[in-house]
């Protein structure tokens, strides 16, 4: 996360409230215009030509996400446009890279959202939340974040592709339990950004300690903090068994390193956010290989399965001089999802923002390819609960292995987040 983000989104709010007013234009998705062959049309579609957003991170924090995100989904649109495109119109996808500054995010998305038929992206969950009511309550444009917190669930229009931060850290304290590597009456750390994604995530790790008798010892940090010396010491003098990390691949890195190195020898787990394997080619390489895991709604990128493999092979092809990671499996699963969508709003004649939702609430067992499928049909759910556990591996391309398939804790599926 951006330095700025906690004590800016304030500020971001305040934005989209004088923006939503200045975007006042009439909305044509319940009455638009048919084609020659009676598609009806509204925003973002033409004869010829179909236009969605991507909001994404290129020059900030996650930089290196955004880049994996974005490639993959341009990759995706090449293919689909090669194939003949959908709906006999070609894809085309408009990216504008915010840093994961909030004001340039809620910007990006206000410039845009006139323009496209919805997003294939948006990287940052506090930004997504600063425009969701008006998302919901106008605009009404499907959006499709690379962002997992729970607080995002819920909408009809925004919809979370995996499992949420808290589901999949009950699942990751679930796979440590599994493993015997605590057991009931012990403590486990939780080191965890203040805000959205780690405040989520620290409540899938209260439930999960509450049902199996474990004490969580918690460290807020801030997301300029990257010396993790003084919570690694908190962690160690207070007897913990194993740490969880809701945070960024910096604060990770040095979680791991500074444990190594001062004899903390506990396992430590890590959601989604928390990796990348650039991380590999530093100083803490070693202790990531040796006892860190990481959860995710995919197979990592470097996986044999059939899914992983073809992707990585195109990817490569494309993009020879960048590296494997999973945001090339986040991206190119998000830009599908979107496209199958599409094809089912062709098939029912109705290619404006309200058939493209109808489309995607009927959408089921997605992406069983990339090792766990998909369900759209509840707005009210993550599209799954299941977790991929994963081991950095710097033999493995993309740097992650996995050490345990997509399942589900018991407590990750009765879990129901507070309102």
């Amino acid at each position: 996360m951006k330095p700025r983000v906690v004590g800016a989104v304030a500020a971001a709010l305040t934005l989209t409230l004088a923006l939503a007013g200045c975007s006042g234009k009439a909305k044509s998705s319940d009455d638009g215009a048919a084609d020659k062959s009676g598609v009806k049309t509204g925003e973002g579609v033409t004869d010829s030509k179909i236009t969605l957003g991507a909001l994404t991170d290129m020059t900030g924090v996650y930089a290196s996400l955004g880049k994996s995100v974005t490639q993959a989904q341009q990759l995706w649109a090449e293919e689909t446009n090669k194939a003949g495109g959908i709906c006999g119109r070609q894809i085309e996808l408009t990216v504008r890279d915010h840093g994961y500054d909030p004001q340039k995010a809620i910007g990006a998305y206000t410039e845009l959202e006139p323009d496209v038929l919805g997003f294939t992206q948006f990287i940052g969950s506090p930004f997504v939340s600063a425009v969701e009511s008006r998302i919901d309550g106008q605009d009404k444009g499907i959006v499709l974040p690379q962002a997992w917190s729970a607080n995002l669930v819920g909408s009809k229009y925004v919809r979370v592709i995996g499992a949420t931060y808290d589901v999949e850290t009950i699942n990751l304290i679930d796979f440590l339990l599994d493993e015997k590597r605590i057991a009931e009456g012990d403590k486990i750390g939780h080191v965890y950004f203040e805000g959205d994604y780690g405040e989520n995530a620290l409540a899938g790790s209260k439930h999960a300690a509450k049902e199996a008798g474990l004490t969580v010892v918690e460290q807020k940090i801030k997301p300029t903090d990257n010396d993790m010396t003084a919570q690694v010491s908190a962690l160690k003098q207070a007897g913990v068994k194993a740490v969880i990390v809701s945070a960024g691949p910096r604060q990770a890195a040095s979680l791991v390193g500074v444990a190594a190195a001062t004899g903390f020898a506990v396992p430590v787990v890590g959601n989604n956010s928390a990796y990348a394997p650039q991380l590999l080619a530093t100083q803490a390489g070693a202790a990531l290989q040796k006892d860190y895991y990481i959860g995710a709604s995919t197979l990592p990128i470097g996986d044999a399965g059939a899914g992983p493999a073809k992707l990585a092979e195109a990817y490569t092809a494309k993009y020879p001089k960048d590296g494997l990671d999973n945001g090339v499996i986040a991206g190119y699963n998000a830009a599908s999802v979107f496209g199958e969508a599409l094809k089912k709003a062709c098939e029912s004649k109705d290619l404006t923002r309200e058939g493209v939702d109808k489309a995607l609430l009927t959408i089921k067992d997605f992406g069983a390819d990339f090792g766990i499928s998909h369900d759209f049909t509840d707005p009210s759910a993550p599209s799954t609960r299941q977790t991929v556990v994963m081991k950095p591996d710097a033999k493995t391309p993309g740097g992650l292995k996995v050490v345990r398939p997509a399942e589900v804790a018991p407590a990750a599926e009765s879990f129901t987040p507070a309102s």
